[in-house]
Formats: structure tokens, C-alpha cells, sequence
């Protein structure tokens, strides 16, 4: 694969890919001809079924994509030249679809911006993924099953050739580490096309690997981690490997969050360093405040956590919060003050979330909780949410979240609308009755 930012020229490009962005936050596109590449395409857009990305009801659901050039990328396919780029959507009277993950975005910064708190919301994400050599999966009436493999030790191909033991990964050096070359790729594919990155490394399973991008602005850093996931399961496929970004794929093995670190900022400074506890200001313990109140009434973890595999993760003992605390220099924590963060540079990074969300919808969701603290100058010393041992859990199933969001939304509404809402617990319910309802083959060692 070969990619490059697009100069905004379209000599020479074969096909126009649209990308568009269903509920889930997963990429679906439509590819033009460029036969067909004309600029009333480009400005007016073209006609698609919404019904089919989950927003809209098949009687109601003609809608516009229109694409967004200055996303805008080049591969080679075939030695035919695309051109990719994301799209906005909007009705077919021309209004923005507000349940259009890019628009939710752009509702929660102008939100931020009439509350006169701050210019935009900077993000940096962390992705943690498991690269497999095989994989199969299958359930039915009569059997139930997984199984994945790798060469660094996971999966019976793989037994009797050297291993660094599947807890032992963390920044494992080659030969150990057997996907240093593809990260390498990967990373140099992001670097094309304008997505910043800070660092990659081995994680702690077998297996598992980190790309840490670096800070964004908010709806950048959203369709950053968007092409960024896209880059990398079209890399593993290129190499005849398996990308999972679920949190839990493997069991009493370490899972894979989506941790974020974020700060508010005007007029080009950061509005987060202070005097305060653990060098933070009034309105960064106010806006951590906002998203541990939120989390812990479930409404929050609804949107970044919202899969049944997400709770699988969320144990005690595997670097994955389940309490409601903030901390310097604690991975524990669900919200965590690095400690190698000095002055001006001083941030929060909400760690419990995973690449199940939406990143759109998770992104925008945690600057509303945190808008919604700051507008209460919610003190989290106060609640007790510096005290690790405070008894504060998060509710651990995805069912409770959802009932935490049925009733804790009030902070979501400047930019989700309510019917959104109810979609979005609606379809998660139905996965949640889709996955507590079988029996597991752990139900059958332990009762059969």
C-alpha cells in the first residue's frame, strides 16, 4: 500500500472513494468514476440509504454525502489512482444530519465555544491492538468457539518453538517482537497522510501493540483514529494477518483500551496547568470531575465502553480502571495526571475506554461531561475522587450503563440528539441480550 496527502489537484485520479461513517463509527464508501468526478459532485454530493448505516428508517432515509476534500488522500490501487476522502452528510434539504458522528463532533466544539469556556479540545489517543496469524471463529446451534494464534507463542502451532511468555511483552525488543516491521509500516502510512505520531512499542500480551498518536484537535483527532484503524487492518490484511482492536480477546490476558489524553484550550494556551492539586487548575479538576461523575453513573462508560467485551477488560488487577479516582503517575487510576509532565504541559488522560466506541460520539462525549463539570465547578476532592480506596466502581455490565444513560443524558443533549440516544441503546441492548443469553463453553466446564 502506498499513500499520500492530497495536494488538492485532481489530475491524474482514476476514482473519487466517499467514505462515510455509520453509527458504529466504522467506515462504509461508495466509489466514483472519474468519468463522473464533476463539481457539482463535489460541492452538492451524492444521494445514499442511511437506513443501512443504522441512523435512519427505511422510510425516512435519503440522505446527502458530500465529501470533504481537505481529508482528502491518494493510494494506488492496481495502478489506478483513489482518491479517499471523508464525508459530511446531510438531509436532502440540505441541513446537517445531526446524528452524523462528524457533525456530533462539530455540535459538542461549538457547545464549547457559546459557553465561552475554551477555543477547541486537544486529544492525543493511545491505540492498543492484537495482531494474530490466524484466526477463526464460530457460534451456532451446536458448538461455540474461538481460536486465534501467534508466532510469539499463542495457539498450538505455535507451542514448541521459543516464547517470551504471553504476560511479558511490554516493549519486547526484535527478535521477541515480531511485528516491529509492520508498526514501521503502519506509522509511515499515518506520517503520509497527515496523521501525527508519537511513538509505537510491544505491549504487555503476547501479540498486542501500542501507536500512540500524538495531539489533535478534536474532530482531527477523531478521523485520525478512524484512517489509523483503517491503515492498520489494511496492513495486517496485505501481510496475511488479523487486527483486533476488541478489549478483551484472549482470556486473563491484558486487554486493550483506548486511553485519551486531553486538554482545553484557548487562545493557543493550554486552559489545564495550575496551582492546584497535582499542578492542575480549578477548571481541569472541574472538567476531570464532570467525566467521573458521568462514568460513574454509567452515562459516560455507555459511549466509551459500549460492548459487552468492554466489561471483560474492565477488571480489577489489569491496568484497567473500574473506580471512579483520579491520580498522578497511577495507571489505576481512571483518570491519570502523568508524572513526567511538568508546567505547561500538564494534562489529564482518561484511561477506561476502548476501540469499541464511536470514537466521534466517545471524544465529544467526555469534553461534554467535562463542559458539565466546569459549568457546576464541580470539585472532585471534594466527592473523594482522589482517594483510590474511595468505593466508588463504575457499574461493570453493559446493561447498567445503559440504564445509566437512560436516565443521565442532560449533559449529552447540546450535541447528540435524543433520538440518537435511543438508538444507541437500543442496538446496544439487543447486542447485550445477543451475548448474555448463550451459554459460554466457561458455563460448560464449570456446569455441563
Amino acid at each position: 500500500m502506498e499513500l499520500k496527502k492530497f495536494n488538492g489537484k485532481l489530475d491524474g485520479i482514476d476514482f473519487l472513494d466517499l467514505l462515510m461513517l455509520d453509527i458504529y463509527g466504522s467506515i462504509r464508501h461508495v466509489t466514483i468514476p472519474k468519468g463522473y468526478i464533476t463539481k457539482k459532485v463535489l460541492a452538492e454530493g451524492i444521494g445514499f440509504d442511511a437506513s443501512n448505516f443504522g441512523f435512519a428508517k427505511v422510510t425516512n432515509s435519503d440522505m446527502v454525502a458530500i465529501p470533504d476534500l481537505s481529508t482528502g488522500f491518494i493510494g494506488t490501487v492496481e495502478d489506478k489512482k483513489v482518491l479517499h476522502c471523508l464525508c459530511d452528510v446531510v438531509t436532502t434539504d440540505g441541513v446537517p444530519f445531526a446524528q452524523y458522528p462528524r457533525n456530533v463532533v462539530r455540535a459538542t466544539l461549538d457547545h464549547l465555544k457559546k459557553q465561552k469556556i475554551a477555543d477547541t479540545a486537544k486529544m492525543l489517543v493511545e491505540l492498543e491492538f492484537y495482531v494474530f496469524a490466524d484466526v477463526a471463529y464460530a457460534t451456532d446451534f451446536g458448538h461455540s468457539y474461538y481460536k486465534v494464534q501467534s508466532p510469539e507463542g499463542i495457539g498450538e502451532d505455535y507451542y514448541d518453538q521459543p516464547r517470551f511468555g504471553i504476560h511479558r511483552g511490554y516493549h519486547r525488543l526484535p527478535p521477541d517482537d515480531r511485528y516491529f516491521k509492520f508498526r514501521n509500516t503502519v506509522v509511515a502510512l499515518m506520517e503520509s497522510i497527515g496523521i501525527p505520531v508519537k511513538y509505537h512499542h510491544h505491549e504487555v500480551g503476547a501479540a498486542q501493540l501500542e501507536i500512540e498518536l500524538n495531539f489533535m484537535p478534536l474532530l482531527e483527532a477523531a478521523d485520525g483514529v478512524t484512517f489509523a484503524k483503517w491503515i492498520i487492518k489494511s496492513t495486517a490484511a496485505e501481510q496475511g494477518l488479523f487486527v483486533t482492536f476488541m478489549p478483551k480477546p484472549i482470556y486473563k490476558v491484558a486487554g486493550s483500551g483506548m486511553h485519551v489524553h486531553q486538554f482545553l484550550e484557548r487562545g493557543g494556551e493550554s486552559l489545564f496547568p495550575g496551582k492546584g492539586l497535582y499542578n492542575l487548575s480549578p477548571l481541569a479538576h472541574s472538567y476531570l470531575c464532570g467525566i467521573l461523575e458521568h462514568s460513574l453513573t454509567g452515562s459516560l462508560l455507555a459511549l466509551t465502553n459500549p460492548s459487552t467485551n468492554s466489561y471483560k477488560r474492565l477488571v480489577p488487577g489489569f491496568e484497567a480502571p473500574v473506580n471512579a479516582t483520579f491520580a498522578k503517575a497511577s495507571r489505576a487510576a481512571a483518570v491519570r495526571i502523568p508524572g513526567y509532565l511538568k508546567g505547561k504541559d500538564v494534562r489529564i488522560e482518561f484511561r477506561t475506554g476502548d476501540a469499541t466506541a464511536n470514537t466521534y460520539y466517545m471524544l465529544s462525549a467526555m469534553v461534554l461531561a467535562g463542559i458539565d463539570g466546569i459549568r457546576r465547578k464541580a470539585d472532585p476532592v471534594k466527592l473523594g475522587f482522589d482517594k483510590t480506596d474511595n468505593g466508588k466502581s463504575f457499574p461493570l455490565n453493559l446493561r447498567l450503563v445503559l440504564d445509566g444513560l437512560e436516565k443521565d443524558r442532560a449533559y449529552l443533549l447540546p450535541a447528540f440528539p435524543e433520538q440518537l440516544l435511543d438508538l444507541w441503546i437500543k442496538i446496544k441492548r439487543d447486542e447485550a441480550t445477543h451475548v448474555y443469553n448463550a451459554p459460554t463453553p466457561q458455563e460448560y466446564e464449570l456446569y455441563f
